[in-house]
């Protein structure tokens, strides 16, 4: 098994080459139906899953369907919050209502991070409470390296899972809820006389692909969750931080191909046998940089957005610097739900840049800086009053360019234009 498993892989990495496709991130090939592993690569390690995250609430609301607590055809009201979502989006007003099949069918089909929101309070009153529910479901599916914070994946750094954790949820999903199999696989989904093409381009390219979901945000790359099924026999494919929305594809198609010709094994790896990082060990990366060439590497916050009271984690030379310890400080169990915004911002006068967390109450920022200087780590409260002065001396910050969508392919790299051969 264990030399299969090393000449698979080298199998896959032979076809990235020379297919001139990658993926910076890790990848996982299983079979959801037996758990058995044919090819993975970082599967434990930490990634944002971008709107990966919209399984999660998909298959939150697939139970509230079977419970009977939601209805396919129940309206649903487009909340402000909702309607204030980036694209990929629908673009209902607020006040508008939709189904809630429509509303899956725009989660999974079109990734509408409106129609995400939509659902979360359709089905839980408020998105804060939905959220609790998709964390409480991942403990118990036993995603022991995922963290919710937002029903659609736009990035936040404590939204977090790993490609085995992934596999755990769409593992759950297709065998609970074998009846929803069509939202993943539907070419497009109609609003009004518009027709929305899927996301997942896979399902265009390769015969036997029948889902699942694609995820884009800067932070994250490329990510896609693939399935094919070949002679009743379903195979998945993550891949994280591809390049491109035709790498992540390509690099899917590669591996499910992979995995259907090669014989199925005895004795296998189970997909929930594949060990997590801790939670905090490792900084997921940021393909920022990489990915979205026209954004700055990091976003920084407008002095004038800081609110209530917070905590700095410290000051440092460059903004990356300040980013990689946010994000880090972030991802302890101490802060992961205390809900509050995070942002890097540029400290007047001195050349350097803060990590902050703001919008809290005075208890919970003296009980998490308590927490955090227990550790030896750094940690400031910061009281409203400072942080109106911070404001005050702060120049407003220029406008900064923003990818086109967040979810979809729309924001890759558009390719350099072909010269034009000279007529002779």
């Amino acid at each position: 098994m264990a030399a299969f498993f090393r000449i698979f892989v080298a199998f896959i990495a032979f076809v990235y080459v020379a297919s001139g496709v990658r993926a910076q991130g890790p990848s996982l090939l299983f079979d959801p139906a037996t758990h058995e592993v044919l090819a993975q690569d970082r599967a434990g390690e930490p990634w944002y899953p971008a709107s990966l995250s919209k399984l999660m609430t998909a298959y939150i609301v697939f139970h509230k369907l079977k419970a009977g607590t939601m209805k396919l055809d129940k309206d649903l009201r487009v909340s402000e919050l909702a309607a204030s979502m980036p694209p990929s989006k629908i673009g209902m007003k607020a006040g508008q209502t939709v189904s809630t099949d429509f509303a899956l069918q725009s989660l999974l089909v079109y990734s509408a991070n409106d129609m995400a929101y939509v659902l979360a309070e359709g089905a839980s009153v408020s998105s804060p409470l939905f959220v609790r529910e998709m964390n409480a479901a991942a403990q118990k599916l036993g995603m022991s390296a995922t963290h919710f914070v937002n029903p659609n994946g736009l990035y936040e750094p404590r939204q977090i899972s790993t490609a085995r954790d992934i596999g755990l949820l769409i593992s759950a999903l297709l065998s609970e809820f074998p009846d929803r199999a069509h939202y993943f696989a539907q070419p497009y989904v109609a609003v009004g006389k518009r027709k929305l093409a899927n996301r997942n381009s896979l399902i265009r390219q390769m015969k036997d692909a029948d889902g699942l979901k694609t995820g884009f945000v800067c932070n994250s790359g490329f990510n896609l969750a693939a399935s094919a099924t070949r002679n009743g026999r379903k195979l998945v494919s993550i891949v994280l931080g591809a390049s491109s929305g035709k790498a992540r594809a390509d690099l899917a198609m590669a591996m499910l191909n992979g995995g259907f010709a090669a014989k199925p094994q005895a004795v296998f790896v189970k997909l929930d046998t594949i060990p997590n990082q801790v939670q905090g060990s490792i900084v997921p990366a940021d393909l920022t940089a990489s990915t979205c060439k026209s954004k700055a590497p990091v976003a920084q916050v407008n002095a004038r957005e800081l609110k209530g009271w917070g905590i700095s984690f410290g000051q440092y030379e460059t903004a990356q610097k300040a980013d990689m310890a946010l994000r880090g400080r972030l991802l302890d169990r101490v802060a992961t739900d205390v809900g509050g915004m995070p942002g890097i911002i540029e400290m007047p006068a001195q050349k350097t840049y803060s990590a902050l967390l703001w919008n809290l109450d005075q208890g919970t920022s003296l009980a998490m800086c308590a927490s955090f200087r227990a550790k030896n780590a750094y940690c400031d409260v910061m009281a409203p009053e400072v942080f109106a002065q911070i404001a005050a001396l702060t120049p407003e910050l220029k406008p900064t360019a923003q990818p086109s969508a967040q979810g979809s392919e729309d924001a890759q790299p558009k390719p350099p234009k072909k010269k034009k051969k000279k007529k002779k």
